[in-house]
C-alpha cells in the first residue's frame, strides 16, 4: 500500500457567534467534542470568523495571537472610559473597534444624543496603537453612537477645524455647519504610514434621505429637527472636504456609516473600505486555508433574509463553493427566506430549535445542542 496517498479527511470549523448564546469558539469546541466522540482522526482546523461586529476583538485575537490593551479614553461625551482594542506586536497590527470609545454599548437609552457626541476617544484608541508600532490598523465602525463625521478622531490625530474667525471648533456632529477651513498642519505625520482598513458593511451616503442622519439620526437620540439639522451639517461639510481632499462624499459607498465615520476613514486616515467579513477572511487568509477541505462547516444564531446582505455565512459559502468544498450548517434558527437562501447551496444543515424544547432551552444550552447535531452529522457524514 502506497501511504503517501493517506491523508486525514480535513474539516474546518468556520462560524459566526449565537448572539447572546455561544461566541465563535465556543461553536467550535462543540463541534469539535461532538465530532471526535464519534470519529478521533481527523484533520480539524478552526477558523472562527466575524463580521465586524461584536465579538469581533476575540475572534481576531484567536488568529493574531495579539494582547488586548486597555487605555483610558473620552466616551462620546468627553468623559473618560476604559476601552480596549487587540494588538499584535509580532504582526505590527491592531484591531480597533470604535464602538468600545464611541459606541452605543458605553451609554444608557436616555443619554443618547448624537448631535453632542464626539468620535474623539478613537481617534485616541488609533494614537496608542501608533506608539505602540502599528503599521497596519483594521478599523471596524459598527454601533456608533455619533453623527460627528470623525471630525472628533481626526481632532485627536491633529487636524483642526475652524470657524469663520478662525477659533477651534468643538469636535461634535452640532458643529458641523460652522466649519469653515480644515489645517492639517499639526498632524501626526506618523499616520501616512500606516495601512487602515476599515470594515464597513453599509452603503449609505453622507447625506439625503438614505444618509447618515435621517437613517440613524434617530436610534441615535436625535428629534425629527435635529435629524434636518445635522443633515444639512453633512452637507456644509461635505462641500469642504470635496474642496480639500479633491474626493465628492457622496459618490464614495458607504460615506455615511457609523455617522459619517465611512468618509472620515477615507480622508483623514487614508483608509480603504471594506466588507467586515471579507476584511477578516483576508486577514486570516482564509481562502487558501480551506482548500483541499473535506468539509467547512459553518453556522450563525439565526437565519434570514438577512443573510444574503454580506454576513458571514454567505462569505463562507461563496469561497467553499469557489474552492469546490462541501458545507454543512448548523445554526440556532431558520426562517422560510433563510432556507430559500440555502437552497441547493448546502449539504447538510440542523438547527438548535429543531431539538430544543424552546427558546430559553435553545439559548440556555445551545453549546450541548450544538455538540449533539455535531455528533449526528458525523455519524451520517464522516
Amino acid at each position: 500500500m502506497n501511504l503517501s496517498y493517506f491523508r486525514l479527511m480535513k474539516l474546518v470549523l468556520a462560524p459566526d457567534k449565537f448572539k447572546k448564546s455561544l461566541t465563535a469558539l465556543e461553536f467550535c469546541n462543540a463541534v469539535e467534542e461532538g465530532i471526535r466522540a464519534i470519529k478521533p482522526d481527523l484533520d480539524i482546523i478552526r477558523l472562527p470568523l466575524a463580521d465586524g461586529g461584536d465579538g469581533t476583538i476575540d475572534v481576531m485575537q484567536y488568529h493574531l495571537k495579539g494582547d488586548v490593551i486597555y487605555v483610558l479614553v473620552n466616551n462620546p461625551f468627553f468623559k473618560l472610559v476604559k476601552a480596549k482594542y487587540l494588538y499584535s506586536k509580532f504582526f505590527k497590527t491592531a484591531y480597533i473597534e470604535m464602538a468600545e470609545a464611541s459606541g452605543f454599548k458605553l451609554l444608557k437609552p436616555e443619554q443618547l444624543d448624537c448631535k453632542n457626541a464626539t468620535t474623539f476617544g478613537t481617534g485616541e484608541l488609533i494614537i496608542d496603537a501608533i506608539n505602540r508600532g502599528a503599521s497596519k490598523i483594521i478599523l471596524g465602525i459598527g454601533g456608533s453612537a455619533t453623527n460627528d463625521c470623525g471630525i472628533g478622531m481626526a481632532t485627536a490625530l491633529g487636524y483642526q477645524f475652524l470657524d469663520e474667525n478662525n477659533n477651534k471648533v468643538k469636535p461634535i456632529g452640532a458643529n458641523l455647519s460652522k466649519i469653515r477651513l480644515i489645517d492639517a498642519s499639526n498632524v501626526d505625520s506618523r499616520l501616512n504610514e500606516i495601512n487602515f482598513s476599515v470594515a464597513c458593511d453599509v452603503t449609505n451616503p453622507l447625506f439625503g434621505e438614505h444618509g447618515a442622519a435621517y437613517v440613524y439620526g434617530a436610534q441615535k437620540g436625535a428629534t425629527a429637527s435635529e435629524i434636518k439639522m445635522l443633515d444639512e451639517g453633512l452637507q456644509s461639510f461635505s462641500k469642504l472636504i470635496e474642496k480639500v481632499f479633491k474626493v465628492n462624499p457622496q459618490e464614495v459607498k458607504g460615506a455615511g456609516a457609523a455617522g459619517g465615520m465611512g468618509i472620515a476613514s477615507k480622508v483623514f486616515l487614508n483608509g480603504v473600505l471594506e466588507s467586515g467579513f471579507k476584511l477578516i477572511k483576508n486577514s486570516i487568509d482564509f481562502d487558501t486555508k480551506i482548500k483541499n477541505a473535506d468539509w467547512v462547516i459553518t453556522g450563525e444564531g439565526k437565519l434570514d433574509a438577512q443573510t444574503s446582505s454580506g454576513k458571514t455565512l454567505q462569505g463562507v459559502l461563496s469561497s467553499a463553493r469557489e474552492k469546490g468544498v462541501k458545507v454543512a450548517v448548523i445554526c440556532g434558527d431558520i426562517d422560510l427566506e433563510g432556507r430559500k437562501l440555502l437552497d441547493g447551496k448546502v449539504h447538510y444543515i440542523d438547527t438548535v430549535m429543531n431539538h430544543a424544547k424552546h427558546l430559553d432551552d435553545a439559548m440556555s444550552n445551545s453549546f450541548m445542542y450544538v455538540k449533539e447535531i455535531a455528533k449526528k452529522f458525523a455519524e451520517k457524514n464522516l
